[in-house]
This record gives C-alpha cells, structure tokens and sequence, in this order.
C-alpha cells in the first residue's frame, strides 16, 4: 500500500543494486507508463515481463496492485511488504494519496495531460477495486488489514519480508543478501514533500 514508506524503501531497493525500482512516480515522469498501466487496468491477461521492463524491482501502487499476480508472474521474486501501524498509516494516507484521488481534477487541471490520465483511467483499477469506492476511515482500514493479511495467507514464508523502513538496513540486507551499506536508510517522501507535487494541498 501507498504511504507505508515506499519512496523510502525504492530508495533503499536501488542503493543495494536492486534498481531501477518501479514507484508511482515513474507514471509521473513517464508518459508512456500511464498507457502501460491503462492497459493493466482493463485487467486483461498481461505479459508482466514486458509490463515491467527495464525495471528489477517494484513498490507502492501500481504495481502494488496487482501482486498477486506478479508473485506467480515472477516465482523467484522475493517479496518485501511494507506495512506500518494502521492509525498511522491512516493518519498519512487520509492527509496525501486519499486527498490527491477525492480532488484530483481541480489538483492536476494544470499538469500534463499524461498526469491527469493517471487519476481518470486508473481511479476504477485502484479506489473501486481497492477500497470498494472513495474510501472513509472504516473502508480505507478494513482494505488495509485484508491486504496485510492476504499477503501473508498467500506469499510462502520463505519468499515474504513484512518491513517498515525504521527497521533500518539488517532485516532488508539479511533478506536480499546485500552488503550492509554505510550511510543511514534512506527517508523520504514526508507529507511536505509529497505535496511539493502538486500547486497546493487541499483544505480540510
């Protein structure tokens, strides 16, 4: 799910050499992303080695979304889900993903046409399919504990990390087999800088 340190952990993923990783904000910098992903949002059969080509690696949404396909698209993949405390992941999400989605034609009327197709082609794909609709507190938690508690029902224990990015380098680097790095986990992505995309952040 979005707003449980993926930014942080992408970051992290392509310090060890696990990059490029595939985030939401490759739809943002890339046109031609949207157009893949319009086409994964018709829920189609997919050639997910194409789907993600050029990348070795995967968080947050879009991708997200469809993990249980891609854990049998790629049977050799590791699986690192991030999760953090509910209340906390609601207090974030409600304040920059759910904000974004409930007023992202007045948000994004002046951004590129490419941008504006995120949120138009790929709402029924990501709030309908997600959350059921437009999600208030209740739906918005009760598609958060399903999520966690699918993955851990579906990816074999021996594939699955559940992490957060305050558990630091050891339990990642333990998981992937990577050196230890020697510079602090990466943090990013605070509620400032996530609104730093956009002209301004909505009231209320």
């Amino acid at each position: 799910m979005s707003r449980t340190g993926t930014l942080s952990t992408k970051t992290a993923l392509e310090m060890l050499g696990f990059g490029p990783c595939h985030h939401m904000m490759e739809l943002f910098a890339n046109p031609a992303q949207v157009a893949i992903w319009a086409e994964v949002a018709r829920c189609e059969p997919m050639d997910w080695p194409a789907v993600f080509a050029g990348y070795t690696s995967q968080v947050d949404f879009p991708g997200g979304r469809i993990w249980q396909q891609t854990i049998h698209a790629f049977p050799e993949a590791k699986v690192l889900h991030t999760e953090r405390p509910e209340e906390d992941w609601w207090a974030s999400f409600s304040k920059t993903v759910l904000k974004v989605w409930a007023n992202h034609a007045r948000l994004t009327r002046n951004m590129p046409p490419h941008i504006q197709d995120i949120f138009v082609k790929l709402s029924p794909f990501y709030i309908d399919d997600t959350f059921g609709g437009l999600p208030d507190k209740d739906m918005a938690l009760a598609a958060y504990r399903r999520n966690n508690q699918l993955v851990r029902e579906l990816v074999p224990a021996d594939r699955l990390l559940v992490f957060t990015p305050s558990d630091g380098w050891a339990p990642l680097c333990d998981f992937l087999g990577a050196p230890m790095p020697d510079q602090p986990f990466p943090r990013s992505n605070g509620r400032d800088e996530f609104w730093d995309n956009f002209e301004e952040e909505p009231v209320g």
